[in-house]
């Protein structure tokens, strides 16, 4: 009886290795599309009502819904991310080059905003070392030039590498259209192999699509809106490149208390210090009354009940996903830190009710 016992268990082990193995394979295979990937997932998910709002209109049909769905997605989602890339690389490479022609002094700017701020300001700045208009005038030069050069330069190689992103892109529509269609059954699918108890099966998936939903609705989208109303006010006010700044807006807005502010803000008060007070005073009122209120009065709206992450955990979960994952870290580092949280609670749980049980 014990040499089959000891057999068994040898091939178990062995079958585990070649599990294992051959998982890690097929994931060094899918790598170098793991943004494609991630997000037909992504989109899959937050798409999925409608989807099945589709599906019961059009019962039977389950290929023209996904398709249906896959073309509302390209509409409203790539075709507009397009043009705004393209306005970025344009409005970039405007501004680096009148960084470099030296059309844009910065010097003036900055000597103008600091003659504008109270004496209780200057006399902060002053303490903090950064009342020099000359240094923070060649720090900002290198930054701004730094940042500027970068997006120009994107346009070269996307124009290098268009079979690329249009083999991502493709990938992605692909995968998408089959996820819509077929989600819940390869939901199921993965489910049933993973190898946790069922309850924690089903806490882990859910609390995955809930903040999957939660952050794309209530920090994605909410960053959009107030990086868009961020470069919408700036085009009415005649503001060089609003698309740009309207961008960073959207980044920043990630920042919790400060976010976009810190864009619009310093504008705000160069327009006042320059005479442009209509400008000045509609800039700052628009910035305050509007684009500061978008995540306060936006966000409950979009997330509902779904569980949000904290600001602070946002934040840094989204720098270091950055820092690793690039541009996808914006998803990966607070899907990750939502996982985490989730599997921290999930055992938390399970270990007070085993401790309910034992006394």
């Amino acid at each position: 009886m014990s040499e089959p016992t000891r057999g068994s268990a040898f091939q178990d082990k062995a079958f585990l290795v070649l599990l294992v193995a051959v998982s890690l394979a097929f994931g060094w295979i899918l790598l170098p599309f793991y943004g494609a990937i991630l997000w037909a997932v992504i989109l899959a998910l937050v798409f999925a009502p409608v989807q099945r709002w589709l599906g019961a209109i059009l019962p039977g049909r389950r290929n023209l819904a996904a398709l249906l769905t896959l073309l509302i997605i390209v509409g409203i989602v790539l075709i507009p991310l397009a043009f705004t890339g393209a306005s970025i690389v344009s409005e970039a490479t405007s501004l680096y080059d009148r960084l470099q022609s030296g059309e844009l002094n910065l010097g003036r700017f900055l000597q103008r905003f600091l003659d504008a701020l109270p004496g209780w300001a200057s006399n902060m700045l002053a303490q903090l070392g950064v009342s020099d208009v000359n240094d923070i005038e060649q720090r900002l030069i290198a930054l701004l030039k730094e940042g500027s050069q970068f997006f120009a330069t994107q346009a070269v190689l996307v124009g290098q590498g268009t079979a690329n992103v249009l083999l991502s892109v493709t990938i992605m529509l692909y995968l998408l259209f089959f996820l819509l269609r077929d989600g819940g059954a390869v939901a199921q699918k993965i489910m049933d192999v993973v190898p946790l108890a069922e309850e924690h099966k089903s806490a882990l998936f859910e609390k995955f699509a809930v903040v999957v939903r939660a952050m794309i609705k209530g920090t994605i989208l909410v960053a959009i809106v107030q990086g868009f109303l961020g470069g919408f006010i700036f085009w009415v006010l005649g503001i060089h490149a609003p698309v740009l700044w309207g961008v960073v807006m959207a980044f920043l807005s990630l920042l919790p208390a400060v976010g976009a502010s810190i864009v619009w803000f310093p504008v705000a008060v160069y327009l006042l210090a320059t005479g442009a007070l209509l400008k000045g005073i509609a800039l700052m009122a628009f910035g305050a009354g509007v684009i500061g209120l978008v995540d306060n009065v936006l966000r409950p709206y979009l997330v509902g009940k779904d569980t949000a992450l904290p600001d602070y955990v946002v934040l840094i979960s989204t720098l270091g996903g950055i820092a690793i994952f690039g541009l996808n870290g914006f998803v990966v580092g607070p899907l990750i830190a939502a996982m985490f949280l989730a599997v921290w609670d999930i055992s938390a749980r399970t270990t007070a009710a085993r401790d309910a049980e034992d006394d």
